[in-house]
C-alpha cells in the first residue's frame, strides 16, 4: 500500500472517533439537560415556617398617664367627662405603712345626670395648674381590678394614692423636692383636674430597680376611707 493511502485511512479513522466522542457527548449533554429540566419541576409544597414564639420581655417605661375607660360592657349612661367631676385629696384621712402614705383621692359627679367611671386615672406630681411635671407620673398598681362604678349626680367614687416617702431613697437618686400640686386625668379623658395636695417626692426619674414613687389603684366606689391602702 501506498504511504499516502495508508495516511489518508489514518486521518478518516480519526474523524470517524471524533465524530462518535462528539455525539455521544452531545447526547450526555442532551440527556442531562433534560434530567435538570425534570428535576426543576417543582414539587407539592412543604411549610417549614417556625411558629413566631413569645414577645420579648418589654423594658420599663414611663407609666401611662392617660387610659380608655371601656369596661367589659358599656353602661347605658355616659362616661363621666373632666368637666363633670371635682377632685380632693383627703389629707386628714391618709394612712401610713411600709414607708409609705395612702391617700385617698375622691371624684365627684357635679352635673345633673348619671355617668360611670372604669380603670386607672392618670396622676402625677406638678409645679402647679398647667405647670410642668415633676419625677414620674403614677404607676398601677393591680390589686383591684377595675370595674364599673356608676356615679348619680353628687354620687362619689375614689382611688387610693400611695405616696412612697421620698427620705427612702437617697438624695442623689431621688433629687427630693416639695410639691403642692396633683394632675389627675379622669379614666378615659384627656383634659386634667388640678388638685392642690402638698407632699415630697422625687423630681427625676429613679433607677429601674427602686421602682417608682407614686403609685393609683383602680376606681372603687364610695368616698375613700381612712388608711384603707391598697
Amino acid at each position: 500500500m501506498r504511504p499516502s493511502a495508508h495516511a489518508a485511512r489514518r486521518v478518516s479513522a480519526a474523524a470517524a472517533l471524533l465524530c462518535t466522542g462528539a455525539l455521544a457527548a452531545a447526547c450526555g449533554s442532551t440527556s442531562s439537560s433534560n434530567n435538570s429540566a425534570a428535576g426543576s419541576q417543582p414539587s407539592s409544597p412543604v411549610s417549614s415556617a417556625t411558629p413566631a414564639g413569645p414577645a420579648s420581655p418589654v423594658p420599663r417605661s414611663t407609666p401611662v398617664v392617660t387610659t380608655p375607660a371601656t369596661p367589659p360592657s358599656t353602661p347605658s349612661q355616659p362616661a363621666c367627662a373632666t368637666a363633670d367631676l371635682s377632685g380632693t385629696v383627703n389629707t386628714s384621712q391618709g394612712g401610713a405603712a411600709a414607708g409609705s402614705t395612702y391617700y385617698p383621692l375622691n371624684l365627684t359627679n357635679t352635673s345633673k345626670t348619671s355617668c360611670y367611671l372604669f380603670g386607672y386615672p392618670g396622676v402625677s406630681f406638678v409645679t402647679g395648674p398647667s405647670g410642668s411635671q415633676i419625677g414620674e407620673p403614677a404607676s398601677r398598681n393591680p390589686a383591684v381590678a377595675p370595674r364599673t362604678v356608676i356615679l348619680a349626680p353628687g354620687g362619689t367614687a375614689h382611688v387610693t394614692v400611695q405616696v412612697v416617702d421620698a427620705l427612702n431613697y437617697s438624695k442623689s437618686d431621688c433629687k427630693p423636692v416639695t410639691a403642692h400640686w396633683l394632675k389627675v386625668f379622669p379614666p378615659g379623658q384627656f383634659t386634667a383636674l388640678y388638685l392642690k395636695f402638698t407632699a415630697t417626692t422625687c423630681s427625676v426619674k429613679l433607677p429601674a430597680k427602686l421602682g417608682v414613687p407614686l403609685t393609683v389603684d383602680a376606681v372603687k366606689g364610695g368616698a375613700g376611707q381612712p388608711g384603707q391602702g391598697l
